[in-house]
């Protein structure tokens, strides 16, 4: 005896199934495409505050930070080296700028751009930290300033707490990856029976 009521449940393979699964996998790649930073958004975001407190704060001398940004009189009389100037701006562009997009918008890929721009910015600040230590005799100009410092570290914690975010995955991304990987396994494993 048959059952006059069908299942209408789409399944792999059906039509309708296969309309369901485009909208699925677009999720899928929004999903796969976004941070969820969690707490170390807030962390992150104080990170960058204190980034823009010290460009106020003296880097050498007299010069503070938005004077070696923009390399003017006070920069220049504190003999302001390469590698200060490229850890400002690093500072600004990545520290700052990538890092409020990357929160803003969530994107997986402004946060490795932040990430990476921090990291280098990392190691022209103990260069520029360096450079600062290590004047040669008969020029009269400052060491490292409080600013320098302070942005240094600052920029270093920010790099560690983007590691954290980037290579943290969450259980929908780890989840989908596990699901991708089973449907490419069956689909290999149903191609070779149909080759032969």
């Amino acid at each position: 005896m048959t059952s006059q009521h069908e299942n209408t449940t789409p399944q792999p393979g059906d039509d309708a199934f296969e309309g369901y699964r485009k909208d699925l996998d677009d999720a899928e790649r929004k999903v796969a495409g976004e941070i969820d930073p969690g707490v170390r958004a807030m962390v992150v975001a104080v990170a960058v505050l204190v980034l823009v407190g010290t460009l106020a704060l003296p880097h050498a001398g007299v010069a503070n930070g938005w004077d070696v940004l923009a390399y003017n009189q006070d920069a220049e009389t504190e003999r302001i080296a390469l590698f200060s100037r490229l850890f400002v701006w690093f500072v600004v562009i990545f520290g700052i700028g990538f890092s409020m997009l990357a929160l803003v918008t969530r994107r997986w890929s402004l946060a490795w751009v932040a990430l990476a721009g921090s990291a280098v910015a990392s190691a022209l600040g103990m260069m520029a930290v360096w450079s600062r230590q290590t004047i040669p005799a008969g020029f009269n100009v400052a060491g490292p300033s409080i600013g320098l410092i302070i942005g240094w570290f600052a920029v270093v914690f920010l790099t560690f707490h983007w590691l954290k975010v980037v290579w943290t995955r969450t259980n929908i991304q780890l989840a989908a990856e596990e699901q991708r990987r089973i449907a490419a396994a069956e689909a290999e494993k149903h191609q070779e029976w149909n080759v032969g």
